[in-house]
């Protein structure tokens, strides 16, 4: 690894791993969109002028935190990663401690600054703390699907070289911390599906991770228990064909909202599109970042976007362990 300490030395020296693409695209598009956040799209600036640090003028959303620092989605994604890279396979014990040290004490935190966690994953974080099982502390009811653990199951996919059932099984679990309504657990597996499909390239990820997902909780042997999922796979498909893209915190939305920035050609364009969604706009961004970043490699990323970004010395730790993964995973394609 290059030992200049910064992302976009890091690109120089790997182009085109899409792994670590996937890391640091999701990074990337979480900080660009941090300073646009609770902004309807009417009130954000022209496509041509988003960028890591508004535009003049512009009245950002937190307005104390420096440019180019990554928000919750990133610093939960870090969270999740170091467990892997740890203890060697998910561990839902471990990844949920390390989520109450991220809120308490700022744990993968660029400066250890915790300045944007959503109402329903820091009530669930409360009864960690209070020493509430993982399997029992998130929220279980229709009203708590927000976009939470979605922002934040990337690296499980990138990380992840078993077979296609245990990386839908491990979606799941690392839900259920903050976020345990069948659907968000649906949710995070569809997308850790289709970030597969990206990093094999498939000629269309989302179609090929729709098939296997289906496919999955139909061979379950346990039927009955997979019924809520295979229900909620279909709740996840109605509302692609009959509401538009909003870039809201619900975490349909943010799935679908990412696949229509994604719809762009590069990687900037993405991140753009998904931010002038308004509203939810860093983990909108780091969602649809994520798998642009795999599409695109960090190559694709714009080298003033990674010159800007923060944070380089909590994800350093990371790089080789993930780099050596990904060599591994491709093997096993």
């Amino acid at each position: 690894m290059s030992n200049e300490n910064n992302f976009a030395a890091l690109a120089q020296q790997y182009k085109c791993d899409a792994a670590l693409g996937g890391l640091v695209g999701l990074l990337t598009g979480d900080a660009v969109g941090v300073c646009y956040e609770f902004h309807p799209p009417e009130r954000l600036p022209a496509r041509g002028l988003i960028d890591m640090a508004p535009p003049a003028g512009f009245r950002r959303a937190h307005t104390g935190v420096p440019t180019g620092t990554w928000s919750d989605d990133g610093a939960q994604a870090l969270c999740l990663l170091a467990s892997l890279v740890e203890r060697g396979k998910f561990s839902l014990t471990d990844f949920a401690e390390r989520l109450v040290q991220w809120m308490n004490a700022g744990y993968m935190a660029v400066d250890g600054d915790v300045f944007d966690v959503g109402a329903q994953t820091a009530e669930a974080l409360h009864n960690l703390a209070d020493g509430v099982p993982p399997r029992e502390s998130g929220g279980a009811s229709e009203m708590d699907n927000g976009n939470g653990s979605l922002m934040r199951v990337l690296p499980l996919a990138l990380w992840h070289i078993g077979a296609d059932e245990d990386l839908v099984r491990d979606a799941h679990l690392q839900s259920l911390p903050t976020h345990a309504h069948p659907r968000s657990l649906v949710a995070c597996a569809f997308y850790c599906l289709v970030a597969r499909g990206y990093l094999r390239a498939e000629d269309d990820p989302w179609s090929w991770a729709d098939r296997r997902l289906q496919a999955i909780y139909d061979e379950s042997h346990d039927h009955r228990s997979n019924k809520p999922f295979l229900d909620e796979l279909e709740t996840l498909r109605r509302f692609a064909a009959t509401d538009r893209p909003r870039g809201t915190g619900y975490v349909l939305d943010t799935i679908w909202s990412a696949k229509r920035a994604l719809e762009e050609s590069s990687f900037e364009e993405v991140i753009r599109s998904a931010i002038l969604f308004g509203h939810d706009t860093d983990t909108t961004a780091a969602v649809a970042g994520g798998l642009a970043g795999i599409r695109f490699c960090l190559a694709g990323i714009p080298e003033r976007w990674l010159g800007a970004l923060r944070g380089f010395e909590l994800a350093a730790p990371l790089i080789t362990p993930l780099l050596t993964r990904s060599a591994s995973s491709r093997e096993h394609i």
